[in-house]
């Protein structure tokens, strides 16, 4: 395992959820973290460099994860983890950051006892 490994969170455009998770954990010490959305509109778009640069990656829901295994045929897709994290939240609800928090902290316990 890396020192610090690399987490990818997904979600639809990049506008609520992921980035939430990107800012709620960027300063945190035990990996590095990056937002990315699977639409066209997205704020910043899933792109192969983000697939390759991720040790785990973080989608909402099934559909999530089965487009990124879709769309990635031709290269090594890191494990996908789902929060199954609905999309009715805004940008730093209270209540995504607790799932968030939760649902994350508590697979980087098991999968890398972080």
């Amino acid at each position: 395992m890396k020192e610090r490994p690399n987490i990818l969170v997904v979600c639809g455009r990049n506008k609520k959820r992921s980035r939430t998770a990107e800012y709620i954990f960027k300063n945190d010490q035990r990996f590095k973290i990056r937002s990315a959305g699977l639409s066209s509109k997205s704020e910043r778009v899933l792109n192969e460099k983000d697939i390759l640069w991720a040790d785990l990656i973080f989608v909402m829901d099934n559909g999530q994860r089965n487009r990124v295994w879709r769309n990635y045929l031709d290269i090594k897709i890191p494990p996908i983890e789902v929060l199954e994290i609905d999309d009715n939240y805004e940008y730093l609800d209270e209540e995504l950051i607790s799932l968030l928090k939760d649902r994350i902290n508590g697979t980087l316990k098991y999968i890398y006892k972080l």
